[in-house]
């Protein structure tokens, strides 16, 4: 075998090496494809598509495999693609997707949470490269005529009979005189008058209304669809979300496991809401609740509800700290179990005062959680955390870790994320509505 035989049997392996990897991917949902346009032609398109090659997952669940972890302990998912191409020898291109997934990793101990990387299950992969071959296809236009088909003869001008030719002006005429007179706007000329019959004639101005009518239509259904895509860009029945770090639930409970933490500015589709909860669309069949004051609410809907019973007095009014002490946690939850708290006793200033309900409840232990918290700092050895204790018949208890705090005071935790990663006994003291309803 010479040298020409051999380079000639090496760059057909090549070939059938690359189309068995395309053929692999296509069957098998791997990250690379071959495709038969050329390499400048789809870094092109890849290019106008880097935008959308990077971006947040609203859930991992589906896009990601599992770790030495559930799924569920990771939050705030974010993807990263970057393509790899590299020409063929029969003038197409080959084209190889990596993905790099990286999420929230909490933990029950603080200082195991952090970022990591997880692998991709290929869906992102194969979506990038079927939408790279729907832009390449769309690239590709209309089809040409067949190598076959004889090539279409260029139409001959027309030749009217009897037109007599134009004669065009010497150059060194550069005045008209006084008794020329030049044709009106929608009239023909006398020479080009000869050469067409009257029907043609009475024709011409009709067809150009009909054009101008034509034209009037279809300005018309543009500014239509027009006014339709922008109704659709901007639904009005959509609610965004305040703060990044907004849980979205599965059940309108503050002891609900969140479902994944929502960003800043995140848009969801409004299906219910009542007093303290809203129900949204997160995507498909997938649904979730949200903490009404999280959310700014469409308009005409106020972010909080309205109430027409008089104003009740601050929540700081309503209570009072009768007392304090360091002490191992009073109750049975795994995060506090057998640790040392601060535990303040909490009771209402005057029994018939109106108000004190759930949401004063929470108010008032919002400011008392922030106000205790600098002594946390103090004592990061002797204290894991905060216990409140409402003392009253319709009262309970609420419990914070030092690490909800600090992810708290720091602005990673919403305040609706906060009561989702407290613990509350009983849990219904502190609900004023569990159930859905709209208003």
């Amino acid at each position: 075998m010479n040298r020409r035989q051999r380079t000639a049997r090496s760059a057909g392996l090549a070939i059938l090496s690359l189309i068995g990897c395309a053929l692999s991917a296509a069957q098998g949902g791997g990250f690379e494809r071959v495709f038969p346009q050329s390499k400048a032609e789809v870094e092109s398109v890849l290019k106008a598509m880097q935008p959308s090659m990077a971006g947040r997952l609203p859930v991992l669940d589906g896009f990601a495999m599992s770790s030495d972890q559930p799924l569920e302990r990771y939050q705030r998912g974010y993807y990263q693609a970057t393509p790899q191409v590299a020409a063929t020898p029969a003038g197409g291109s080959w084209v190889r997707i990596n993905t790099k997934i990286t999420a929230w990793y909490s933990d029950s101990e603080a200082s195991h949470s952090g970022y990591k990387l997880l692998q991709s299950n290929g869906r992102l992969e194969a979506d990038i490269l079927d939408r790279l071959a729907e832009q390449l296809a769309l690239r590709a236009g209309p089809t040409r005529n067949p190598p076959d088909s004889p090539p279409q003869a260029k139409p001959a001008e027309a030749v009217e009979p009897n037109v007599e030719p134009k004669v065009e002006p010497k150059a060194e005429a550069t005045t008209q005189s006084p008794a020329t007179k030049f044709p009106s706007p929608g009239t023909f000329s006398s020479t080009l008058t000869k050469g067409l019959s009257s029907a043609e004639l009475s024709k011409a101005p009709i067809e150009k209304t009909s054009a101008d009518s034509s034209k009037s239509a279809l300005q018309a259904e543009a500014d239509e669809l027009q006014e339709i895509l922008k109704n659709q860009a901007h639904p009005k029945n959509l609610v965004a979300v305040k703060k990044s770090g907004t849980p979205v639930v599965a059940s309108p409970s503050l002891t609900a496991k969140p479902l994944f933490l929502a960003s800043m500015h995140d848009e969801f589709e409004l299906l219910d809401f009542n007093a303290d909860w809203v129900h949204v669309k997160v995507s498909g069949l997938s649904r979730g609740w949200i903490w009404r004051n999280s959310l700014e609410m469409p308009e005409g809907i106020p972010d909080t509800a309205t109430h027409t019973a008089p104003a009740a007095a601050p929540a700081a009014d309503l209570f009072r700290v009768t007392r304090e002490e360091a002490a191992p946690f009073p109750g049975d939850w795994q995060p506090l179990r057998g640790k040392s708290v601060k535990i303040i006793s909490v009771q209402k200033v005057d029994d018939n005062e109106k108000g004190g309900g759930p949401q004063d409840k929470l108010e008032y232990a919002k400011y008392l959680l922030g106000k205790n918290y600098a002594e946390l700092l103090q004592k990061p050895q002797e204290l894991a955390g905060i216990v409140l204790i409402f003392d009253s018949a319709d009262g309970g208890m609420i419990a914070a870790t030092a690490a909800t705090l600090q992810q708290w005071k720091s602005g990673t935790l919403s305040d609706s994320a906060l009561w989702h990663n407290c613990f509350f006994d009983p849990p219904e003291t502190f609900s004023s509505s569990p159930a859905s309803g709209t208003q």
